[in-house]
């Protein structure tokens, strides 16, 4: 365990553009891969990186979020590793809820001083993707920086959605910019190609550096920096400021990552879970991605049609077609249902579909001979019988009562119940 680092997971985001996936629950609490929740992804990393003394800030509609990790990231009475859930307050001294990312940090700094870290290793709590953050520190280390941001490349198009940096040819950053939207600030940020090719980068298309939102501070440096500046985030306040007067030094990441701040990231994200090789491996033996254990039994499936999909503990198909679709823990999908490009995201409970047809509710899942083509299912979803939510004729954008609709994609809130014989377009 590396003793002399502490994990800062930033895990208050609200999340508006993943709405109505975020109506009822923080951004970092939001399902993936029918049985995970995004904030595993952080919180695995650190504990395959040895990192094992966590802090996790919290603000928005945390309840879910709290039981979650209360009851996942648990370490024994003789460990010395912990999770501290810092949720937002109000005190004497602060009367404010949390104004960004690095006002989150700074409101936590008493909290965060009454242990000896060296370092403090600051991650969002709403990415995919695989990393040892020792490496990280590594680089940290030997560059002797104050701040090391972990940067990956991407293309020009891209790079408007990113805070874009520019490096010396000893990956020392000296130009910091949030989400540019301007054509020649970008080509201002067009990297050092001779630190590119160090790194390993042999490709010839045009890229820039972005920011991944992944960074070690030494002690003092997050201290000072903190104290001496009221910017609300990182990268549009903290960094432009801090470049200066700190060493703040790029480490250079080139695999899968995937910032799911819309739906159509979250659902092209999810779908791709159903490739023979997808972007991002669950099936990793020696990296697993950790999560509360449920104690579930087998999926069942009787006379289905599966083409390219995973199916989650305690599933229930029966007689149903499934095409390129993730079926959630606890889902259940009935006869003539046929599912394609869904991502079903099961339920918190089973139930009796006897006893819930006798107290005139529609069972949890999706009913007889339905049709689902390009939707994401939120939890406890009664779908009714003879349901259509076909792409052909949907709108691009849309809010009704009972669904959503957001770039062509369908969601149905968590807890919603559809009628028998719906049409959702």
């Amino acid at each position: 365990m590396l003793t002399n680092v502490a994990a800062i997971v930033l895990a208050g985001g609200q999340g508006t553009r993943l709405w109505p996936l975020t109506q009822k629950r923080a951004k970092p609490a939001v399902p993936i891969a029918g049985k995970f929740r995004l904030i595993d992804i952080a919180m695995s990393n650190c504990l395959h990186s040895d990192v094992r003394k966590m802090y996790v800030l919290t603000q928005f509609a945390s309840e879910s979020l709290h039981r979650h990790i209360n009851q996942t990231y648990l370490f024994p009475a003789w460990s010395t590793g912990f999770t501290q859930i810092l949720a937002a307050q109000q005190t004497m001294e602060n009367k404010d809820w949390y104004q960004g990312t690095a006002d989150a940090v700074r409101q936590n700094l008493a909290y965060l001083d009454s242990k000896e870290f060296d370092y403090y290793l600051i991650l969002s709590g709403d990415h995919l993707y695989r990393m040892d953050y020792r490496e990280m520190l590594k680089t940290h280390q030997q560059s002797g920086a104050d701040v090391t941001v972990s940067v990956l490349p991407v293309s020009r198009e891209k790079a408007a959605q990113f805070g874009v940096l520019q490096t010396d040819i000893n990956g020392r950053i000296s130009a910091f910019y949030e989400k540019p939207k301007d054509e020649q600030i970008l080509e201002r940020f067009t990297p050092d190609p001779a630190w590119l090719q160090r790194q390993g980068w042999s490709k010839q298309a045009d890229v820039l550096l972005a920011s991944m939102g992944i960074y070690i501070f030494s002690r003092r440096a997050l201290f000072k920096m903190l104290q001496d500046s009221s910017a609300g985030d990182f990268g549009r306040g903290i960094f432009p400021e801090a470049i200066e007067r700190y060493h703040v030094q790029a480490h250079y990441f080139d695999d899968y990552w995937e910032d799911i701040g819309t739906i159509r990231s979250f659902y092209d994200a999810m779908i791709n879970l159903t490739e023979p090789e997808p972007k991002f491996d669950f099936y990793r033996e020696d990296r697993p991605v950790y999560t509360h254990a449920r104690f579930l039994p087998g999926a069942r499936i009787d006379e289905c049609t599966v083409h390219e999909s995973v199916i989650c503990d305690a599933a229930r198909l029966d007689h149903a077609t499934i095409s390129k679709s993730i079926i959630g823990i606890r889902s259940r999908v009935t006869a003539g249902a046929r599912l394609e490009h869904v991502y079903l995201m099961g339920a918190d409970y089973m139930e009796s579909v006897q006893e819930s047809r006798a107290a005139g509710k529609i069972p949890l899942g999706v009913g007889e001979n339905s049709i689902i083509e390009d939707a994401l299912i939120d939890k406890n979803a009664r779908i009714g019988r003879n349901v259509t939510m076909l792409r052909a004729g949907r709108r691009r954008n849309a809010d009704e009562e009972l669904f959503s609709i957001r770039d062509g994609i369908l969601i149905v809130p968590k807890g919603t119940e559809i009628p028998d014989g719906a049409n959702l377009q």
